[in-house]
């Protein structure tokens, strides 16, 4: 084992050669899902992968196309929005 592998930032997986000598190959892990802001919820539509995998996916492909997609959940941004409405509506008023 080679000192650069020897930490857990690298997975392990032991693989069958043709020959039939077994030998473990290493590899980085996958980044964790990406999570609400406010509830901590796992965001749907956002990619999970490799940091060089996803620099090259457009912006659109990365996360939803929506206000603060890839940030909130749509729960919390239909509630974050809602409380943005009424803000608007109180300095309007005048109250």
């Amino acid at each position: 084992m080679r000192g650069r592998y020897k930490n857990r930032t690298f997975k392990r997986k032991r693989i069958t050669l043709p020959g039939g000598r077994r030998t473990i190959h290493y590899g980085r892990g996958k980044t964790g899902k990406a999570e609400c802001a406010d509830c901590g919820t796992t965001l749907k539509g956002t990619v999970r992968g490799f940091p060089s995998q996803i620099q090259k996916m457009s912006k659109t492909e990365r996360r939803p196309e929506r206000p603060y997609g890839g940030v909130l959940c749509s729960k919390c941004t239909r509630t974050r929005m809602i409380e943005k409405a009424q803000e608007i509506a109180k300095q309007i008023t005048g109250e």
